[in-house]
């Protein structure tokens, strides 16, 4: 590999350097297309350890992907992640696919996705079968207490990685750090993404826009975007049965944005308020249930499936919830290449970027608050963030592994 001058010593090898760490590397010196096989072995992993919500599932992709293994830039995985925040569903899951669908096709895009979910589906699923056994759920405090420091720190390194790229400029830094307080006002996450976007690409393209006071230029970038899947209706009597567990979480999955919270608000409408089909205590353990558990957090689906319809339900609440992600991503995913060709569109996504940025540094904030406690998870915190950034190729399960360990010798000896 050829040398290349100001390189990053935080990376593995200078294939991902931008313009604001050193000079621009071709796409062709990442390295080759992988297979399905080690695809499954990755996402697998992932899925297995990945806790702490979306923001924590994207960190540790970026050092998965990114970083380790070298499959995307970082620019190309921020422009994934732009346009997925901008489609309904599980956006970590999500962006899984559209990494599977860039390395191996559709057949990539099916196994990365369902590697991701599976290792949290039948953790979930097995403890449904224990909750409808025993009525309760099982402590884990002790586990989290390690585990969370670690993952506020993963979050940490892939806002300060992630931002170099996303962060390219005075317009993008502004609107990172205005879509960071907003967000603590309570403005709709989807709004403030597109309102970055579209304020980008005017202040980019000003000039443009001046000769050309057309709205159609600056609404163009709304066009590569699918509308949301029609919501599905049930039947009136609302009867118990696998097929309106699928068809109930199928039309969540398919108008769903935001976080875990969200899904909390829609799930409490449809299962409590509508069907009656759960009482608003088994809705919050299903919820603590996908909260304590690895992978996404949609896998609450499982939990609320298997107490509606049993093992069937289960099966059918988490394909409901997931199948809109694996038709929407190979829908959306040939347009991405294309949104950097227009300077519009390029702009546009440069804002969504920031803006991401900023969403992910305001939830890395708020679970720091609820997280960095005392002086053990503190302590915790700065130390994994130490190594993720001193040492890029300590693969992060070893961290997150050590963190439960630390936080069980911790709670014991209390």
């Amino acid at each position: 590999m050829p040398e290349y001058t100001k390189k990053d010593p935080d990376l593995e090898s200078n294939a991902h350097l931008d313009p604001q760490v050193g000079d621009p590397v071709p796409e062709t010196l990442l390295l080759p297309k992988t297979g399905l096989r080690e695809l499954a072995i990755v996402f697998t992993k992932l899925g297995a350890i990945a806790f702490g919500g979306p923001a924590a599932h994207i960190a540790q992709i970026e050092l998965e992907i990114v970083q380790r293994r070298q499959w995307l830039s970082r620019e190309k995985l921020l422009d994934l992640l732009g346009v997925t925040n901008l489609i309904p569903g599980p956006n970590s899951t999500e962006l899984t696919i559209h990494i599977g669908l860039e390395q191996a096709g559709w057949r990539g895009a099916i196994v990365a996705g369902v590697c991701f979910i599976t290792p949290a589906m039948l953790l979930v699923w097995g403890l449904a079968i224990a909750y409808v056994e025993y009525q309760t759920i099982p402590t884990v405090g002790w586990l989290l207490y390690g585990v969370k420091p670690v993952i506020i720190a993963i979050i940490a390194q892939a806002v300060w990685k992630l931002g170099r790229s996303a962060l390219k400029n005075i317009p993008t830094w502004c609107t990172g750090i205005l879509v960071l307080a907003l967000y603590f006002l309570k403005i709709n996450e989807i709004a403030l993404m597109l309102g970055a976007g579209i304020t980008v690409s005017l202040v980019h393209n000003l000039k443009s826009f001046q000769k050309n006071k057309s709205l159609s230029i600056f609404l163009f970038p709304f066009s590569f975007f699918p509308f949301p899947l029609v919501a599905i209706a049930t039947t009136a009597a609302y009867p118990k049965t696998w097929t309106a567990v699928f068809l109930s979480f199928l039309k969540i999955g398919s108008v769903l944005y935001g976080s875990g919270y969200v899904l909390l608000a829609f799930v409490q409408q449809e299962f409590v308020d509508r069907t009656h089909w759960l009482t608003s205590q088994q809705l919050l353990d299903a919820v603590a249930i996908g909260q304590f558990t690895p992978g996404p957090v949609f896998t609450t689906a499982t939990f609320i499936g298997y107490l509606v319809a049993g093992n069937m339900g289960a099966i059918a609440g988490t394909i409901g919830i997931f199948l809109p992600a694996f038709i929407l991503v190979p829908l959306i995913n040939p347009f991405v290449a294309k949104l950097r060709k227009s300077p519009w569109t390029a702009g546009f996504l440069d804002g969504v970027n920031a803006a991401s940025m900023g969403l992910m540094a305001a939830v890395a904030w708020e679970l720091g608050r609820g997280t960095l406690i005392d002086f053990w998870t503190i302590i915790v915190a700065i130390a994994s963030l130490f190594v993720l950034l001193k040492f890029p190729k300590v693969n992060s399960a070893w961290l997150v592994i050590a963190g439960a360990a630390i936080g069980w010798l911790i709670k014991f000896n209390q």
